[in-house]
């Protein structure tokens, strides 16, 4: 964990995404999103252009075309997620490549206890309770695993999920107000990671005024502004990847990126073209 201190509950207004990537410092541990679901692409490629290193990535529960990026790009040392991959357009090419070479560590996690360590540190108790995970060959692995026996039950053994406090939780979301909340509909992992991260910043399509959480349709998919740290607009700042009523995902994109990152060459190319030198994003 990083040395920083607590966010206020003040939510400070940036003035872009780079303004986020430069919030998030060398060797954080870093929360993200699976890619249905809100990925802040364009802090991200901020990220890469200003060349961050030894991030540790936490998937809540999996990864995929930002870690890929990421890693491609020299900025991870550490992965800890249930799975990476680009979904249809197949395995994550830079992972593989990366774990191969040895330049990559993976610690290998399951979708329950990832939900789980983060529900620990969002309750602030030290570990969360389950069953699913006993018997899985991972729990030989993970120190931070331990089976205990019920004490209401004789007989009767549960697993503890270590909780889990990133250093920051990143996403993007449709929408913020005036008030520094910002919505997230149905995508209640967001609100999870966000609470129990130490720092939490979201990149946003467009700016509604007022106080969300006074509307009744709206409140109930909103995560209030004591837990977001500092937003900034983005507008299509979650593409290749998309926002539910706003746009779908670019899938001839991930299947191009997929296609060219199989070499590092291809790779290279790919950031010159879309990170270094921003190309434009289609309308």
């Amino acid at each position: 964990m990083l040395d920083q201190p607590l966010p206020s509950n003040q939510t400070e207004r940036l003035a872009d995404a780079e303004a986020i990537a430069a919030r998030i410092p060398d060797g954080a541990f870093v929360a993200l999103p699976p890619d249905y679901s809100l990925v802040a692409m364009e802090v991200v490629r901020a990220l890469i252009r200003r060349e961050a290193k030894d991030l540790r990535l936490l998937g809540v529960p999996v990864l995929g075309f930002c870690a890929d990026l990421l890693i491609g790009a020299g900025c991870v040392r550490e992965v800890e997620t249930s799975a990476v991959s680009l979904g249809e357009a197949g395995l994550a090419p830079r992972f593989s490549a990366a774990v191969e070479q040895g330049r990559l560590r993976v610690v290998d996690a399951t979708c329950p206890m990832v939900h789980s360590g983060l529900q620990a540190a969002e309750k602030g108790v030290p570990f969360m309770p389950l069953r699913g995970v006993i018997g899985s060959d991972l729990t030989r692995r993970r120190d931070d695993w331990k089976t205990l026996a019920n004490p209401f039950e004789q007989n009767d053994a549960l697993i503890v999920a270590r909780a889990i406090q990133p250093d920051v939780a990143l996403f993007h979301a449709r929408w913020a107000d005036s008030a520094g909340n910002v919505w997230i509909g149905r995508r209640r992992e967001l609100a999870t990671i966000a609470h129990a991260a130490r720092a939490c910043y979201v990149t946003f399509e467009a700016l509604r005024e007022g106080d969300m959480l006074e509307d009744e349709l709206l409140a109930p998919g909103v995560l209030g502004a004591v837990y977001v740290s500092a937003v900034a607009r983005a507008p299509r700042g979650a593409w290749p990847l998309g926002v539910i009523g706003e746009y779908g995902i670019d899938d001839a994109h991930i299947l191009e990126y997929a296609r060219r990152a199989k070499t590092a060459e291809g790779f290279a190319r790919y950031l010159d073209e879309f990170v270094t030198r921003r190309a434009a994003q289609p309308a």
